[in-house]
């Protein structure tokens, strides 16, 4: 079972606009319904939009930083600390992004801003889930939507709690987690918020898509595509983009038509420095190629997602543009005997990190190529932990807070 509990994915008040949720942050009214927003751009960083560019936003949120650490302003601090920690996640920039979402929720924490240290813990098991450190995620993005609950942020609660749904998610536990999907897709469209509208569309066509109900996913990729044009959200529409890409090439080997989409999406993510986005485009482009049988032109886009991917210490994409690259060398004639072992070894990295999706694809992988079975799995427990299982940060008894637990662990 995956670790998004009944009690968690159940009909949740602060889903669906209970009593102990009401306060809103900044960009969640009645102005932004149908255009998307950014509520992770708070205080002197509110006016940011959603498309606007990472690098900017990193630059002007350390200047908004230092002059609210200067005036000794910590809750201002700890929106700006937010701001910043994800352009340096978005960025890639992983080792900075985790200093700087710890930084903020210590600021918040001393401001005695609980929805400000939620958004921070948010950020955090964001990251988590990144680095493909799956148990700290779901223990940060926990602690996010009980602080949101308790803070009164109705938006950080959901975000929270789609954060939680989406690392079930990616782990392939689409029992668990499918209806909070569509609990929260719901929820979106009642309040109009375009962004995760995109984001839980996007969601359920993934599902739809790897238990091959390609019509479905079809149709879902097309409609967050469509609602994220109207909204003007690049970002989402990119993403959605390269679902549809992925959809025409593998149900109906268009693959001029898919790499014209993944073309279109990437010149989004460029502009907008999507450092992990674009990766996930040149590891699709990838996939497309290798699907109409352009060998060595999948084996460069997935050398090339791979170096991206290392470089953002991103252990999931890593992975999967590995397997990729794999099977691209096989057919180019790679030795059998290394193609298994490179296999074997990469079911074990999946299993260590939780992807049960992945992990197939890798035995569909070695039966396709005729280097199967596998040889026999080193042991690796498949806990879906990774890297940093322990955050550092717990809960209160009673109250649902989020405290430090080891201070040392978020200096």
């Amino acid at each position: 079972m995956s670790q998004v509990t009944q009690q968690e994915t159940a009909q949740d008040e602060a889903v669906h606009g209970g009593d102990a949720v009401h306060r809103v942050t900044a960009g969640d009214d009645g102005a932004a319904r149908g255009k998307a927003f950014a509520p992770e751009y708070q205080g002197a960083l509110g006016s940011l939009s959603v498309n606007s560019s990472l690098t900017d936003v990193l630059a002007r949120g350390i200047e908004e930083l230092r002059a609210a650490e200067e005036a000794g302003e910590q809750r201002e601090a700890a929106r700006c600390g937010l701001a910043v920690a994800e352009a340096y996640r978005r960025l890639g920039r992983v080792g900075e992004a985790d200093r700087a979402w710890r930084a903020s929720y210590r600021a918040a924490r001393a401001a005695g801003d609980v929805g400000a240290m939620a958004w921070a813990l948010w950020s955090g098991g964001t990251l988590a889930r990144q680095r493909g450190a799956l148990r700290l995620a779901y223990r940060l993005l926990r602690l996010a939507a009980e602080a949101g609950r308790a803070g009164g942020d109705v938006v950080v609660r959901g975000y929270s709690l789609a954060g939680l749904a989406e690392t079930g998610r990616i782990q392939g536990d689409y029992e668990a987690v499918g209806e909070l999907h569509e609990q929260l897709l719901a929820e979106a469209r009642r309040r109009g918020e375009a962004r995760h509208t995109v984001w839980a569309l996007e969601g359920i066509a993934q599902m739809h898509r790897n238990t091959g109900s390609y019509d479905k996913a079809l149709a879902l990729f097309e409609e967050a595509a469509e609602t994220a044009g109207r909204a003007d959200d690049r970002r989402g529409r990119a993403w959605a983009l390269r679902g549809i890409a992925d959809v025409v090439s593998v149900r109906d080997g268009d693959a001029e038509r898919a790499l014209a989409l993944l073309a279109e999406a990437e010149v989004a993510c460029r502009e907008m420095r999507l450092s992990s986005a674009l990766a996930y485009n040149h590891k699709m482009r990838g996939n497309v190629l290798y699907r109409a049988g352009r060998y060595e032109e999948a084996r460069e886009n997935y050398a090339q997602a791979l170096g991206e991917f290392r470089a953002m210490d991103e252990p999931r994409g890593t992975a999967l543009s590995r397997l990729g690259l794999v099977k691209s060398l096989a057919r180019l004639g790679q030795d059998a005997a290394r193609t298994a072992a490179e296999l074997a070894e990469l079911r074990d990295t999946l299993d260590r990190i939780g992807l049960r999706h992945a992990r197939d694809m890798v035995d569909r992988a070695a039966a396709e190529l005729g280097v199967g079975p596998l040889p026999a799995e080193s042991g690796s427990s498949g806990s879906g932990g990774g890297a940093g299982a322990e955050s550092g940060v717990g809960t209160r008894t009673g109250t649902g807070m989020p405290v430090v637990l080891a201070e040392g662990a978020l200096r």
